[in-house]
């Protein structure tokens, strides 16, 4: 179980400053948004893929509490394994946020400024999450999910308004990053809400797609009680 809490923290710890440093080295080099996204979506895409491969045999490699959320609700984590999961993935991505300033030499807690507000933002952080519940729960092995996964998270970071935070641990530790992937904390609790009703509504339509199909068979044999 220390071995699945401590996976869950340190893989949420380098998605949060891959997502957050990418950000920033892009800004660096070009002033054109677009090749920033397209950086920003690369680095995300490559991390996130390599940490499921590496990381699922030890915890299921959620790193999100929306997955968690699902796995409890599905019977796969026990309320307190959920509950230690969760805690670990927010105080792993709030540290990334913070390893990402320290390596570009920036103050470590910063207070974001990008405004993320309206029922556009709010629609497509529920589409994103409920996608990702979706196709974890298609997902029957680690290695389909190491690049089902990824590749949603990619391409959504293109066709939503919101690019695709997906994640409320991560939404919370870039609120405390004022760079390009930050969020004002004013509009954190609608996307967190967004992200839930997500995946609750993912949970739903997996249900009723799948009927008794796991979330994820490789997730719920890694994941200790």
């Amino acid at each position: 179980m220390r071995r699945a809490v401590v996976a869950e923290g340190l893989g949420s710890m380098l998605l949060a400053a891959a997502v957050i440093g990418s950000g920033i080295m892009a800004q660096r080099l070009t002033d054109d948004s677009a090749v920033v996204l397209l950086a920003n979506t690369f680095a995300t895409v490559a991390a996130l893929a390599v940490l499921i491969a590496v990381l699922a045999p030890i915890s299921g490699a959620h790193f999100n509490p929306a997955v968690s959320l699902v796995s409890y609700l599905r019977g796969q984590l026990t309320l307190g394994t959920a509950a230690t999961y969760v805690a670990a993935q927010t105080v792993g991505c709030c540290l990334g946020a913070v390893l990402a300033h320290a390596m570009f030499e920036l103050p470590l807690l910063q207070a974001a400024t990008h405004a993320r507000a309206g029922f556009g933002q709010f629609l497509a952080e529920m589409v994103a999450t409920s996608g990702v519940i979706a196709v974890v729960s298609a997902s029957t092995t680690p290695g389909q999910a190491a690049w089902r996964v990824p590749a949603w998270i990619g391409a959504a970071y293109w066709f939503t308004a919101s690019t695709s935070f997906a994640n409320p641990a991560i939404t919370l530790a870039r609120a405390f990053s004022d760079t390009f992937a930050g969020i004002r904390a004013a509009d954190m609790p609608a996307f967190m809400a967004a992200q839930v009703l997500g995946a609750l509504i993912g949970l739903a339509l997996t249900r009723w797609l799948f009927g008794s199909a796991t979330l994820n068979r490789g997730e719920a044999k890694a994941a200790p009680e």
